[in-house]
Formats: C-alpha cells, sequence, structure tokens
C-alpha cells in the first residue's frame, strides 16, 4: 500500500505558521515512506475565499520548501460537491442519515439549554428531504468508538455521547465533516496528520468512514500551538502569518527547523541541525502530544544563527530584496540610483554578524546611500552634550590631515583626540558616529568610515558641528 497523506489548508487569509508546520511533518512523513504528499484546498466557503489566498499558500509552500513538484495537486474541495452529495444519499438510503426539520431555538425550548446538544427529536419521524430540512447522521445507541492515533494512543469516546450530527446543509450542501471524510476516500489518503483541534471531530469522521465502508486512514494529531500565555495561536491576537515572517526577512531554512521543533526534538542536545538530520530522524511516534510552545524570540535567535552561517556572497544575494525593495518588501529609503554594490559588499561581512532578520540591513547600511544621514533625534540629544562641538571640530582637523583614509588611522586619530580631552574612544566616538550615520549603535564605526569616504565623512562631521552653533 502507497502512503498517501494529505495538507488541506483553506484559502481565506494568510499562511498560518500552525499550518506550515503540519504541511512539513506531512511532506517528511511521506518522503520517509516513500509515499505522496497531496496538496488540497478546501475552498467550499466561497464568501471568504480569495483567488490570491490560493497562491499565497502555494508560494508559502515554495518558500518553506515545499516545492510544486514534489507533491500531487493542488486539488479543489469545490471540485468534488457531486461526490459530497452522491455519499449523503448513500448514507440516508442505507438508514444511517435522517433528515431533521428542527431549528436551533426548537431544540433548546425543548432541552431547556443552549448548551445541551441535539435531542435527537426528528431520529424516527421518517421525514423525506425538503427545503430548510438539514440530513444528520444516527449516530450508534451503544459501544465506543476507538481512535488508534499514532501521537495520542486510542483515545476512546462513548458513542451515546455524540449527538446526532448534521451531515448536509438544510440547503443540501455537505458539511466539513462529511465533505472531508469523502474528498480522504477520493483521494485514496491513508495517514491524516493535523493538529490536535481536529481531534474532537475524529470520532464522527470515523463512525462516517465505518458506514461508508471505508477502511479509515491512521490518525495523527500533532500538538496544538500557543503563545507565551499558553493561549492558542490566534490571527486575531499573535503574529501568526509565514508571509510576515518571510517579508520581515527570516530565512526558510531557520523557520523550517524551528518549525519542526514544535513538539519534536532531534537526537542529542541541539535544535539546530541541518535539514536532511531532520528528515532522516523525524518520527510521528516521538511527538510530544503537549501543547507547542511558538517562541518568537527563539526564532529570532535561530535566524540570527543561520544568517551569520552564511557564506558572504550568500548573506549579500539574500539581502537584495530589501536593499532594492523587490516583490512583497517594501521599497528602501535611498533611491535606486544612490545604491553603491560595492560599498555594500564592503560592509556586509560587518553587518552580517550583528543582525537577526533580514530586514535589519536598511537601518545598518542607510548612512552609506542616503544624502544625508537620517538623523535619530534621541541618539543626537544623548552624544551632543558639552564637549560635542569641539571634538568634532578636532575630528574634523584630525581626518582633514589624515594621509591615509583607513580604519586603523581613523580609529588612532580618534582616540587621541579623546586622549586629549580626558575621553576614552567609546565617548569620543558618540557624537562623530551620531553626525556620520544618525544613530548611537550599528556597525563598527571606523571601518564604516573608511567605506563612506574622506569627503562625506568630513561633510557630515561639519554638517553636525554647524546643528550646535
Amino acid at each position: 500500500m502507497t502512503v498517501r497523506v494529505r495538507f488541506a489548508p483553506s484559502p481565506t487569509g494568510m499562511f498560518h505558521v500552525g499550518g506550515a508546520r503540519s504541511a512539513l511533518q506531512n511532506w517528511i512523513f511521506a518522503k520517509q515512506q516513500g509515499g505522496v504528499f497531496v496538496l488540497r484546498v478546501e475552498d467550499t466557503d466561497a464568501a471568504r475565499n480569495k483567488p490570491e489566498w490560493t497562491e499565497g499558500i502555494l508560494s508559502a509552500l515554495d518558500w518553506i520548501g515545499i516545492a510544486r513538484d514534489t507533491y500531487e495537486g493542488p486539488y479543489f474541495q469545490s471540485a468534488y460537491a457531486g461526490e459530497h452529495r452522491a455519499a449523503a444519499g448513500r448514507l440516508y438510503d442505507a438508514g444511517r442519515a435522517y433528515y431533521c426539520d428542527c431549528t436551533r431555538e426548537a431544540v433548546q425550548a425543548r432541552t431547556g439549554s443552549q448548551y445541551q446538544g441535539y435531542d435527537g427529536f426528528c431520529r424516527d419521524r421518517g421525514l423525506p428531504p425538503g427545503e430548510g430540512r438539514a440530513l444528520r447522521f444516527r449516530t450508534p445507541d451503544e459501544g465506543t468508538t476507538v481512535v488508534v492515533d499514532l501521537i495520542r494512543g486510542e483515545p476512546t469516546f462513548e458513542n451515546k455521547l455524540i449527538e446526532d450530527f448534521v451531515i448536509a446543509r438544510g440547503d443540501g450542501s455537505p458539511v466539513f465533516l462529511l465533505a472531508n471524510v469523502v474528498d480522504d476516500m477520493t483521494m485514496g489518503i491513508t495517514h491524516v496528520i493535523r493538529a490536535e483541534e481536529h481531534l474532537p471531530n475524529t470520532p464522527k469522521q470515523q463512525l462516517l468512514w465505518d458506514a461508508l465502508g471505508v477502511k479509515p486512514p491512521v490518525w495523527a494529531h500533532v500538538p496544538v500551538v500557543v503563545n507565551e500565555k499558553r493561549q492558542k495561536l490566534s490571527k486575531r491576537r499573535d503574529k501568526v502569518a509565514l508571509e510576515a515572517y518571510r517579508d520581515e526577512g527570516y530565512l526558510a531554512a531557520a523557520m523550517r527547523n524551528y518549525l519542526m521543533l514544535l513538539g519534536w526534538a532531534p537526537s542529542g542536545d541541539r535544535e539546530i541541525v541541518p535539514w536532511s538530520v531532520i528528515e532522516e530522524e523525524f518520527r510521528l511516534t516521538e511527538v510530544n502530544p503537549s501543547p507547542a510552545f511558538f517562541d518568537e524570540k527563539k526564532l529570532r535567535a535561530f535566524n540570527g544563527e543561520y544568517i551569520r552561517a552564511l557564506p558572504v556572497d550568500e548573506f549579500v544575494a539574500a539581502c537584495q530584496p530589501w536593499l532594492t525593495g523587490t516583490g512583497t518588501i517594501a521599497p528602501p529609503p535611498w533611491l535606486p540610483e544612490e545604491f553603491d554594490a560595492d560599498a555594500f559588499a564592503a560592509v556586509a561581512p560587518l553587518a552580517q554578524t550583528r543582525i537577526a532578520v533580514l530586514s535589519e540591513i536598511v537601518p545598518n547600511v542607510d548612512f552609506l546611500f542616503l544624502a544625508e544621514p537620517s538623523i535619530d533625534e534621541a541618539a543626537w540629544a544623548k552624544a551632543m552634550k558639552e564637549g560635542a562641538a569641539d571634538l568634532l571640530d578636532a575630528a574634523v582637523a584630525g581626518y582633514t590631515a589624515l594621509e591615509s583614509w583607513d580604519a586603523e588611522s581613523l580609529k588612532s586619530t580618534l582616540e587621541a583626540v579623546g586622549a586629549e580631552r580626558g575621553l576614552k574612544l567609546g565617548k569620543a566616538q558618540a557624537p562623530v558616529r551620531v553626525a556620520v550615520t544618525g544613530r548611537t549603535v550599528g556597525l563598527p564605526l571606523f571601518e564604516s568610515l573608511e567605506v563612506l569616504g574622506r569627503e562625506r565623512t568630513l561633510t557630515r562631521l561639519r554638517a553636525a558641528r554647524l546643528r550646535l552653533v
């Protein structure tokens, strides 16, 4: 039997990091088993679906490393509406489902509670199909439904506690429970690897598989992903869009490494490992069922490690979207003709050790390409205190007289200027850094001045001195 797994997102918004984690787990499992990864877009919510969201799913999978030539599909759930209705009809004809005309208000009136489930009022009324009548599955009165789960063991559900649930709405359209089951049957899915939040639906779906005469798949419900307050990650409250992390400058390799650690860990005391190791060592049966904490600070640290591990030429290439404003990345604050590729290449090794996400490259190097530095007024106020004007005058004089414009000469000159005024280098360089770069922190100052050049450095120092008059 060929293993077939599926990832079935809905095109109703940005791509959730939890969904990306599930996609990766399905994809790796299929590769390990010599099986097939199927992408099925569940697009039956016509009011919320947008074509751009579907394309967003495909591009997000591309970015995370699941290339389009490595999976089957995409299939679209809307294309299988006929199969869904046919399955509902078979269940009705076999006596496994019945029509119900109860409104929610009527059920609440009979049960005296808005929280109690359906009371089975129409179970034996023998209603024929009709407008506004929903089709309900006839849940067995006795026995249990055992869900064999590779991660959670064998959760057992008493059938009498499962209400007769709706499988088709009053207009005849199947609900998610039935459509999902029929799609999996149609596509020959052997293993369903999905988020824990779907576990409560699983006994109902397994009952549908049994009623339709098909062996259920092997289930594996991976842990829910939570925030620092141990709340389930929410699109409304948390930063969950994979695209947002991509556009901020997280590397795909770092993201997929981190996502795979949400509920699982490679062997040994290590977390940052080659993808080949993850592909070889990942086991569904070793996934921890407890909620997995999505720690953005830890992800950021991961990303910094991955950035520092890049060869410099790859780092330069990775920064290009932020330097040029391509794709979904906002344009940088300088004009295209102001960008100097050689100057960036010269400072790239310095910047590479100091940023954790690629978008941080812009504030670190903008002073090289802007006609004038973008001054942080808080930094100016902090650096340009009493004595700053005198120090800038001395720095201008010292730098003007330099024969060799190199980092070591620039440093020794400013050290001497500071020493004459009883200042250590750290204090002496603060006004110079703000005058030239606009900020109190950034790349190593003297290497930056060397790349910026004599003329532009002196022009900025003099402009800062005039502002202090």
